[in-house]
C-alpha cells in the first residue's frame, strides 16, 4: 500500500502523547468485563446461547462419529455443508498468500528491537491473566481455541436474536459462500512464526504458567498446549480476519464483532500460550490483510455475492429486517455493552510500557479507509481517513514505531473510529 496524508491530517495529528492514550484499567476490571462473555455471565439467556454455540462446535468437530476424540481436532475444517468451497474454487480467485505473508513479516519487524523491559512486562501480563482467570474464562478460552477453523465463535457477538439466526443458518449451510470466503481469506502466520522464532510463555525458564485442562470440548482433561513460535498469534489473526469480514457484511454489528476479536485474543493469554505482543501483532496484520483484499476488485465481486447471500439468509431466519434483529439486548448481549470500549482499548496495548519516541504522525495507507466503508457508508473516504487519524491511540507503544505502516496499523482503533463516525 502507498501512503498519503488524509485531508487535514496535519491539523488533526497532535504529538505522540497528546493523542488518545489507552486507559489502563486494573486487571480485576478487565477480568470482570471478560466474565460477562463467558459461562460465568450473570445472564441466563447468554449462558444458554453460549452453550448452544459450544454444542454446535462439538457437533461440527465430531462429524459423523459417535464421540469426539482428540485426534479429530488435528485437521477439522468446515464441512462442505457449512462452507461452499466449490463456489469459491470455481471462481478461480488467487489469494496470493505468499505475498501477503511476506508483507506480514515486514509489518511485524519491530519485534526484535523491543526493549528487555517490554518483553518482561509482556511475560508478566500473560502470567497474570493466565493464573487469575476464572473458570468461566478458561472454559470460553478452550471453546475459542478449538473453534478456530469454524465461525461459531462469532455468533455471540451478534446478540441473542441475530446470533441465533446466524447459528441456525450456519448449521444448515445457508451462508456457505460467506463461510467459505471468510475462512479462505485468512493468511497463515507460520512464515512469520518461523522468522521470529519466539518461544511460548510456558517455555520461558521460571515461568508460572498454569496449563488449562480440557473440560469443554473433548472433555478428556488433557492440558491445552500449542506448538510453533508464539509471535504472532495464528488464532488471533483468525479472529480479527473473520470478525472484520463479517462486520463488513453485517455492519449493524461491526463494533461488537471487532470487540469479539479482541476478546478471542485475550483467551490465548488465559490459556498461557501467547504474550500480549503476539496478539497486538496479529491485530495489525489482520487489519492490513483485510484492507488489501477489500480493495481488490475481483475479491470484491466474491465478497458482495457472499454478503448478499448471508444477509438474505439471516433476514429470513430473523423474520424481520437485520436492523431490528441486530438491536442490542441488555445483559444478554455483552458485546454491545459500553464496557467493551474499555476492554478493546486495553487490548491495543495491554498496559505495556509506552516508550518515548520521536514524533511520528499517523499516515493512512492508501485504501485503509475501506475498513470503515461497511459500518460508515454515508461518509466519504476523506472523512473515514480523518476518523482513523483522530481516534488513533498515542504512539510509542510496542510494535508502533519503526515504519509509517507499523505506526498506523498498531495505533488504529477501529472500535473508537466507528463509534465516533456513528455519532457525527
Amino acid at each position: 500500500m502507498r501512503y498519503r496524508y488524509s485531508l487535514l491530517a496535519a491539523a488533526l495529528v497532535l504529538s505522540q502523547f497528546a493523542q488518545a492514550k489507552p486507559a489502563t484499567p486494573t486487571f480485576d476490571a478487565i477480568r470482570a468485563i471478560a466474565d460477562t462473555t463467558t459461562p460465568a455471565s450473570d445472564s441466563p439467556e447468554f449462558v444458554a446461547f453460549d452453550a448452544a454455540i459450544q454444542q454446535s462446535l462439538i457437533a461440527a468437530l465430531k462429524g459423523d462419529a459417535d464421540t469426539l476424540t482428540r485426534d479429530q481436532l488435528e485437521d477439522t475444517k468446515q464441512s462442505k455443508k457449512l462452507a461452499d468451497k466449490k463456489w469459491l474454487k470455481e471462481s478461480g480467485y488467487d489469494f496470493n498468500k505468499k505475498q501477503q505473508q511476506a508483507a506480514g513479516v515486514a509489518l511485524l519487524s519491530a519485534f526484535p528491537a523491543l526493549p528487555k523491559s517490554t518483553i518482561e512486562a509482556s511475560l508478566n501480563t500473560v502470567e497474570n491473566v493466565n493464573l487469575n482467570a476464572t473458570q468461566g474464562q478458561r472454559t470460553q478460552a478452550l471453546i475459542d481455541a478449538e473453534g478456530q477453523d469454524h465461525l461459531f465463535f462469532l455468533a455471540d457477538a451478534l446478540g441473542p436474536k441475530l446470533g441465533q439466526a446466524f447459528l441456525h443458518a450456519y448449521n444448515q449451510g445457508e451462508i456457505g459462500k460467506a463461510a467459505a470466503l471468510i475462512k479462505a481469506t485468512e493468511v497463515g502466520t507460520s512464515v512469520a512464526k518461523k522468522q521470529y522464532n519466539n518461544p511460548r510463555p510456558f517455555l520461558i525458564p521460571g515461568n508460572t504458567i498454569h496449563f488449562v485442562p480440557d473440560t469443554a470440548v473433548v472433555k478428556d482433561g488433557k492440558p491445552y498446549s500449542a506448538t510453533e513460535g508464539s509471535y504472532p498469534s495464528g488464532h488471533t489473526n483468525t479472529a480479527y480476519t473473520d470478525a472484520l469480514l463479517l462486520g463488513e457484511m453485517l455492519p449493524e454489528r461491526f463494533v461488537p464483532l471487532v470487540d469479539r476479536a479482541a476478546r478471542y485474543g485475550y483467551s490465548r493469554m488465559v490459556l498461557g500460550v501467547h504474550y500480549p505482543i503476539d496478539l497486538m501483532g496479529s491485530r495489525m496484520v489482520a487489519q492490513r490483510n483485510v484492507a488489501y483484499y477489500l480493495n481488490d476488485a475481483k475479491y470484491r465481486v466474491l465478497f458482495i455475492e457472499a454478503r448478499d447471500q448471508l444477509r438474505q439468509a439471516l433476514e429470513k431466519e430473523c423474520g424481520t429486517t437485520l436492523e431490528v434483529c441486530a438491536k442490542s439486548a441488555g445483559a444478554a448481549d455483552p458485546y454491545a455493552s459500553p464496557e467493551m470500549k474499555a476492554f478493546y482499548s486495553f487490548t491495543m496495548t495491554y498496559g505495556l510500557p509506552q516508550q518515548k519516541v520521536k514524533y511520528s504522525p499517523v499516515v493512512v495507507p492508501e485504501g485503509a479507509e475501506v475498513l470503515l466503508k461497511g459500518p460508515l457508508p454515508e461518509l466519504s473516504d476523506a472523512q473515514r481517513r480523518r476518523l482513523m487519524v483522530s481516534t488513533a491511540i498515542a504512539g510509542g507503544y510496542p510494535l508502533s514505531g519503526s515504519t509509517p505502516e507499523q505506526n498506523f496499523w498498531q495505533r488504529l482503533n477501529l472500535h473508537d473510529a466507528v463509534v465516533a463516525g456513528q455519532h457525527r
